[in-house]
Formats: C-alpha cells, sequence, structure tokens
C-alpha cells in the first residue's frame, strides 16, 4: 500500500485519503534510553491514522500548502509548495503543545541491499564533520540504536539514516505501518488507550521465517538498468551535475564489502549518495531529532532510479515529505550545505538546467 511496485510514496491527494505513502513520526522532546527519540505517553512514535476491528485510530492531520514564488537568473518564474501539517489527536487525550512530528514518504525498495553491503570505514571516508577541508559540506554518520546487537552502530536506512540494517528497518515498520509484533519488536506500539484492546495476532505475530523471508526480499530488488547514458546531452547534464559540486554528497559510486548475500559482495555500485547527514537548512527542517540527526539534517537520498517514479508510481513527488512536485524544484528545495549548489543552478541557462534533469532522469 505504501511502496506500491517497491516504488515510492506520495502525500495524500485530498483529505482524508488513506494508503498514499505519507506517515508522520511523533516524539515529544527529550531522548529515550537509547538516544533516540522519546515517544509521545500517549501516542507513541507515529500517528497511526487506521485501524483494526472497532478500535479507533490514533488520529488524523491535515496538509495546508502554501506558494513560494521565485526566478531563475535568467528571469524564468518558478512556484514551490511550502507545506504546512495539522494534527487532530482526540482520541487519547492529549496536550498537543508538546508533540514534535515528521512527515516522512515511503521511500523506494531498490538497491537496499547493496547499500547495507557498504562497510562502516567507507561511510565514515566520506565524513567531515568539522568542514576539514572548507567547502561547506560537513556530512557525518548517524548513530543509531540497534536492538538485536544492544549497541550503537552506524545508520543507513531511513530519511534521517536512523535504522541500522534492513531486517530492523522491516521489523519496525512492521510495527509502526502495519501494528504487526516480531522478535524485534514484541510490544505493540500502543502505550496507553483503546488500542491496548487491539486483537493479538499471536505473540509475535511475525515468525522469524517471515521476517526472514522479508530481509532477503528487501536485499535483492536490484536497481534499474540505465538507458541513455552516453547521450550527449546527458553527458552534458552530468558534467552540469559535478560542475556544481552536487557530488559532494551524492557520492556516485561505490564497491560493495562483503555480505551474507554473495551476490551483493563486491559489486561496483551508483547510488549517487554518501547515506551522511547533511544540514538542508531551515526550508526543509523538521525541528525533530533523531539519535544523531538534528532538526535540520537529512540523510543524503540515493538517486537511482529517480527518473522512473513516473512509471513505477504515476507520480514525481520528491524530498522527504513527497512536497517537490518534480525533480527542478527537488533542487530548488537544497539549501543549508547545499546552498551554494542550489544558487548555481539558479544561475544556470535553460538549456543547462534542461540537460541536468536529463542527466538525472537517466539515473
Amino acid at each position: 500500500s505504501c511502496h506500491t511496485r517497491d516504488g515510492r510514496g506520495r502525500p495524500p491527494a485530498f483529505d482524508g485519503e488513506l494508503n498514499h505513502g505519507l506517515l508522520l513520526r511523533l516524539s515529544i522532546p527529550g531522548r529515550d534510553e537509547h538516544g533516540g527519540p522519546l515517544p509521545d505517553p500517549n501516542y507513541g512514535g507515529q500517528l497511526q491514522d487506521q485501524s483494526s476491528a472497532d478500535i479507533p485510530g490514533k488520529g488524523t492531520f491535515t496538509i495546508t500548502n502554501t506558494t513560494l514564488i521565485g526566478k531563475y537568473a535568467d528571469g524564468t518564474s518558478y512556484e514551490l509548495a511550502v507545506p504546512s501539517y495539522s494534527l487532530q489527536l482526540s482520541n487519547y487525550g492529549i496536550e498537543q503543545g508538546n508533540i514534535m512530528h515528521s512527515p516522512r514518504v515511503a521511500q523506494q525498495m531498490i538497491g537496499l541491499g547493496l547499500l547495507e553491503a557498504l562497510t562502516d570505514m567507507q561511510i565514515r571516508e566520506n565524513a567531515d564533520e568539522l568542514d576539514a577541508n572548507n567547502d561547506g559540506i560537513s556530512g557525518r554518520p548517524n548513530l543509531v540504536w540497534d536492538k538485536v546487537k544492544k549497541g550503537h552502530v552506524i545508520g543507513r536506512f531511513g530519511w534521517k539514516a536512523n535504522q541500522p540494517n534492513l531486517r530492523q528497518q522491516n521489523a519496525d515498520a512492521f510495527s509502526g505501518d502495519i501494528g504487526i509484533t516480531s522478535s524485534i519488536n514484541p510490544k505493540e506500539d500502543c502505550i496507553s488507550g483503546e488500542c491496548l484492546d487491539a486483537l493479538n495476532g499471536g505473540s509475535p505475530e511475525l515468525e522469524d521465517v517471515f521476517l526472514d523471508a522479508v530481509e532477503i526480499y528487501t536485499q535483492t530488488l536490484a536497481p534499474p538498468y540505465r538507458e541513455d547514458a552516453e547521450e550527449p546531452e546527458v553527458l552534458k547534464g552530468k558534467q552540469v551535475f559535478f560542475d556544481m559540486k552536487c557530488n559532494s554528497c551524492h557520492t556516485p559510486y561505490f564497491v560493495t564489502g562483503p555480505h551474507p548475500v554473495h551476490a551483493l559482495s563486491n559489486q561496483l555500485i551508483f547510488p549517487y549518495t554518501d547515506l551522511l547527514l547533511h544540514d538542508m537548512g531551515d526550508g526543509l527542517a523538521d525541528n525533530r531529532p533523531d539519535f544523531e540527526a538534528d532538526g535540520n539534517e537529512w540523510r543524503t537520498p540515493p538517486l537511482w532510479g529517480i527518473g522512473q517514479f513516473k512509471t513505477i508510481n504515476n507520480h514525481t513527488r520528491y524530498m522527504h515529505d513527497g512536497r517537490a512536485r518534480n525533480i527542478e524544484e527537488a533542487i530548488l528545495w537544497h539549501g543549508g550545505e547545499a546552498q551554494k549548489s542550489k544558487e548555481e543552478y539558479l544561475n544556470l541557462n535553460k538549456e543547462n538546467r534542461d540537460a541536468l534533469i536529463r542527466f538525472l532522469n537517466s539515473l
């Protein structure tokens, strides 16, 4: 319902639309015992707007968009949609002024096992937390809690790199998104209220044999084959991409390390990500910490396959909450460490802007 065709979610097309692939993380100020977000005492760590049987959902949310207008250096105008979120939380009784929320669209599922096969050293090698080279880019890894190892490790998955591996990512999605328990999450994401009376399908509801199956499935979905990679306009756009220093965060390639799934080991891959956290500016901030990630930081999303969104999911919504309606708007939303690159994009002529978009659509 969220990753249709193993693809990507989007914001709801109208108020109340369900199964669109956008969720809201919830927390209150403070940290849990492992340094992660502190769940709301009534609503837990995620707004679950759907429910089973006669148990009411935890609440709903609405999105209101305003318009931000700007211009390129050549005078061409553009418009960006600026979303704001309003929570309607009444079923469980809450002091809503204390709650923090962060919208997240479901990400595409391709190539995840290949990213899991990168070594910690490969991720750390691209980190430059103190900006030692003075290029304005200061990526750093997120250190998150591994529920099986019982310790902090480098995060790789999720919009804030708050998940250490695909097994835990899957188990947390089963718990938060669908309400299914597992050996990793034996308790429901329900702290108080009527959800405690929900039907229980077993302890755990998802046996390890099925968690194993979902893990191998999510590890082995391949990224798409690139088409038109050698076309002149694509190559021109690639040069623009490098000239703008987009590759400072969107690292083009790696060779994977060892992995239990042999086919994922020692593979030359082109994901265009460093898996690091970067300050993306106030415009994209959710103002909600997530382990080491602060309210302005996001993990560099992989770019492979982004030109296939229209074909796979019949939409072209980008960024963590789908606010960007196309790749052009996604670039224009960059700020913080990417502000200089965005300014260079604003100064490009239309021919070079089109070439850059053509390159990105080819990935």
